[in-house]
């Protein structure tokens, strides 16, 4: 088993992204695999997205499964100012979502808190000479001075990545969006913010529809706003979003248009014994994703990660904590404003075992068939190239401490691991760490089961 023992068999790769000098719009804000894992995109809090290729792997390296390098960087999105309103519009991506490949060219989805960009990134190895109206440099020639005509003939050149922008989403959500999914009929998409969810058609800008709408008429009624939303894998008339309340909500556009009323409500009730002042600060799940059979969802609040069953509303199929060690301290995290986190949380390959991350740059796997937990940990003191990552353990306050063991008291709370990614088919990982972009992968064994 991949538990089994004090380490595991995720060595780490690389870790490819360093800023020696960390500045506000370095920190990575979103971090996606594309369909295939053979590309990674990062994107950041200066709008900038950076694009990592998987290399071949080497038949020479005993280790080698191909390491990822930069491919393209490019500035998705500008600082902006809406006049009407007297606000400034951020930069920073919060959601890249990639498009399945359909020919050479690759396709990407980029957001800020009020624009989608459609980007394309292609190649180029060969490029045209021997124009008849034009000279080397593309100038137009003087017509006098032809005589002949030539055929154009392709060179050879250096590879070059393009990347361009093909479609801009705009004007339609009045508050900050939160979510992009790609719907599996590959034609159209959804984008969320905080009351309403748009439904658009990727090749019109002009015009998306609005399938959600929990704006109440008078906005002091106000009792709970979208936090994430999702289409389903495999069925394009299905998606989910969640709520600061800590509900789910199943939604199928075949029953109406404007989707208020949903088809499956997933809500787990509360225990009166254990309610708090925080109780609903910390039930606002901040991110939810389908498993890749579409069977299951998986949801994060703050202290859990939680499995639901599409076919079981009244609680969730299992629960998992992920730093309950941190109960005893939410005053002091309500204070510091680090209990509005929002966390995100990821599935394998095989919807085996699940991942999301916790503070002092740990991130935490749940092997949902043998029930193992592993915690480990994304620092730059461990990262020489092929380290085992050794798992880490967390003293509650007051608990026996063993050797190695770190105390909740000394936990970095500045240190968090909000983004993370699984590559779609393989034991691979990705890891944003404040500035850092780890990528972790499992040597030993192809299976993490």
């Amino acid at each position: 088993s991949w538990m089994e023992g004090r380490s595991t068999p995720m060595i780490f790769s690389a870790c490819v992204r360093e800023w020696n000098n960390v500045t506000f719009s370095d920190i990575i804000s979103t971090v996606e695999f594309n369909h295939t894992g053979e590309l990674l995109a990062t994107g950041d809090k200066g709008g900038r997205v950076v694009i990592f290729q998987r290399e071949p792997e080497s038949k020479n390296e005993l280790f080698s499964q191909g390491e990822y390098n930069v491919y393209s960087t490019f500035q998705s999105h500008e600082p902006e100012f809406d006049y009407l309103k007297s606000l400034e519009i951020e930069e920073k991506i919060n959601k890249i979502r990639w498009l399945p490949q359909q020919n050479a060219a690759h396709f990407l989805l980029s957001t800020n808190d009020k624009t989608i960009k459609l980007w394309k990134v292609s190649e180029r190895d060969k490029r045209p000479e021997g124009y008849n109206l034009k000279d080397e440099e593309g100038r137009i020639k003087d017509l006098s001075t032809v005589t002949s005509l030539q055929v154009p003939v392709l060179k050879p050149m250096d590879l070059m990545v393009e990347v361009s922008p093909r479609r801009l989403f705009a004007n339609a959500h009045t508050y900050h969006v939160n979510s992009i999914s790609v719907n599996s009929d590959y034609q159209t998409y959804m984008s969320a913010d905080d009351l309403r969810i748009n439904l658009w058609h990727l090749d019109i800008t002009d015009r998306s529809f609005n399938i959600v709408d929990i704006k109440p008429v008078n906005m002091e009624d106000l009792t709970e706003v979208i936090t994430a939303a999702e289409f389903h894998p495999h069925h394009c008339n299905l998606f989910v979003y969640s709520s600061s309340k800590g509900t789910l909500r199943l939604c199928d556009m075949r029953e109406a248009a404007l989707c208020d009323k949903h088809s499956k409500l997933f809500e787990e009730p509360e225990d009166p014994s254990s309610r708090s002042f925080f109780s609903e600060i910390i039930s606002s799940v901040s991110d939810v994703k389908f498993s890749h059979s579409g069977r299951y969802l998986l949801t994060r609040d703050y202290l859990t990660a939680k499995v639901w069953d599409l076919n079981m509303e009244s609680k969730p199929l299992e629960t998992y904590q992920v730093h309950d060690y941190l109960r005893s301290k939410l005053c002091s995290l309500y204070e510091n404003d680090c209990i509005f986190d929002k966390f995100e949380c990821a599935w394998n390959g095989s919807d085996s075992v699940i991942m999301t991350g916790a503070y002092n740059n740990f991130f935490r796997m749940f092997d949902r068939n043998t029930k193992r937990d592993v915690t480990l940990e994304a620092s730059r003191e461990s990262s020489k190239p092929r380290a085992v990552l050794k798992p880490r353990r967390v003293c509650a306050a007051g608990g026996k401490r063993r050797k190695d063991d770190i105390s909740v008291d000394s936990l970095d709370f500045t240190k968090k691991i909000l983004h993370t990614a699984w590559h779609p088919t393989e034991n691979i990982i990705a890891i944003a760490a404040t500035n850092n972009l780890y990528i972790f992968q499992d040597k030993l064994n192809s299976e993490m089961h």
